[in-house]
Order: C-alpha cells, then structure tokens, then sequence
C-alpha cells in the first residue's frame, strides 16, 4: 500500500476491507471505553484522525460517541491522494469530514481538537517523521493522544497471516498486514523511544497504545519535570532498522 505504484482497484479493495479487519483486530471499542469516553465532560467534542486511510475508524469513533449521546466533531487527515480519493466515493456523514493534508499543515493553521488518534500509522514512519507526528500531536491535542499500533509478536503474526489467507482475498491485506507486524514496536522499544510525558499502554489483540494525556502533561511541569532530552537522536536508530526487522516477540 506504501507503493505509489500499487494497482488501484486493490487498494480500493484494501480500504473498503478495512472497516472488518480493523473491526477485528484494532480494538477501538475497547480504546473508547477505557480512554476517550472518561474524558468526555460535555456533549460535543472534536477528534482528529492522522492518517486515515479509507476513514473507516474515524467513522466508528463518530459512532460510538452518538450511541453515548455526544456528538463527535471528527477530523479525518491523510496526505496522499488516493485516500483522498477514497473516501470522496463514500457517502458523506455528517460529523466527519475529510481532507488531504498532514497534521503539521493543521499546525500551521493552529488548529485544535479535543482528541487525536491514529491507527496502525507509527510503524510506517521514518525517525524524523515519527518525532513530527508526535510533536504535532501535542500540540494538536487539549486533551489526549493515542496512537494505536500493533504489537509485534510471533503469535500474532501467525495468527493473522491464517486467518486473512482465508478471509480476505483479492486486496493487500494479508501481504501489507504482515509486513506491518514486522516492522511494528515491541512496548518496550516504544517507551525507549517515547517523550518522557508520553506513556505506552498494551491492549488486548496485540495492541499498544502510546498516549499523552495534556493534563497530565500540565502537571509534570508544573512539578519541574521536563521533557526527555534528544529524542530525534535516539529515535534514528530504531527505525533506521525497522523496515528490516524480522525478530518478534514470542
């Protein structure tokens, strides 16, 4: 799917899968329950979404949050137009809305949301890119951060490469799936890698969750604690390797 050159209509196929897969295997429902929802103080809130995709968990989020009587203002981003492009032939739903851009353009125009979240999207990133999307988080963020993203494990990526092979055919989401379980983090390399104010929570389902909380963040500088010094430093030579890393997690 990172190919600019991937046939289309297979990717096509990959998003319009992406609502069951990640059904399965993302445990977004669980991430509400347990992070967003306990933070909702009123009935209307803003979220913003990095990395869409075919927009299939931002729209779960939206409804979610109806079913609980709060109207979730959802912001999907992704930068490259064939997701763009995707999601245009969707019908619209009020409450989400689309466009194709990167969270440091929506920096840039000093924009705002209660939430931020992503899915599956740090494994993808370079070190320089993974240390902007986590700058540009926070300060996108009044609220929380989570950045959901596979656990690599040997388990997990059997599990998946059968289940897939028998579910899901004529689309990337096997093949991609599997790469991505490859590159993935192991939780302890996440928090080798995390700002000090960022904390990293496994989930069910093979799942991590990296999190800044902004009130909690208040409080440690108020409390003169400070930000973890070189992160971009120790960042590269994590991902320098992680497109090749073949070892998991038994």
């Amino acid at each position: 799917m990172d190919d600019p050159e991937c046939d289309l209509p297979t990717l096509f196929r990959t998003y319009a899968q992406f609502p069951v897969i990640n059904g399965i295997v993302a445990g977004w429902g669980i991430t509400y329950r347990a992070e967003i929802r306990p933070r909702f103080t009123g009935t209307h809130h803003t979220l913003l979404d990095i990395g869409t995709g075919g927009g299939d968990v931002a729209r779960a989020l939206h409804r979610l949050a109806r079913r609980d009587g709060v109207t979730l203002s959802v912001t999907a981003i992704d930068p490259d137009p064939r997701a763009a492009a995707y999601v245009r032939s969707l019908p619209t739903r009020e409450g989400v809305t689309y466009r194709q851009c990167t969270s440091s353009e929506l920096v840039s125009e000093g924009a705002t949301f209660d939430f931020v979240v992503s899915n599956h999207v740090l494994h993808h990133l370079s070190a320089p890119e993974l240390g902007a999307v986590l700058a540009d988080s926070e300060r996108l963020a009044r609220r929380l951060v989570i950045h959901s993203d596979i656990r690599r494990t040997r388990l997990g990526y059997v599990l998946y490469g059968a289940v897939t092979a028998i579910l899901f055919r004529r689309s990337f989401v096997r093949e991609d799936g599997l790469i991505s379980i490859r590159r993935s983090f192991l939780p302890s390399e996440l928090r080798d890698i995390l700002p000090r104010r960022w904390r990293v929570k496994s989930q069910p389902f093979f799942r991590t969750l990296s999190i800044f909380d902004a009130a909690e963040s208040l409080r440690i500088v108020s409390a003169g604690g400070r930000r973890a010094p070189s992160m971009l430093s120790v960042l590269i030579p994590r991902a320098s390797g992680a497109a090749g890393r073949a070892e998991a997690e038994s």
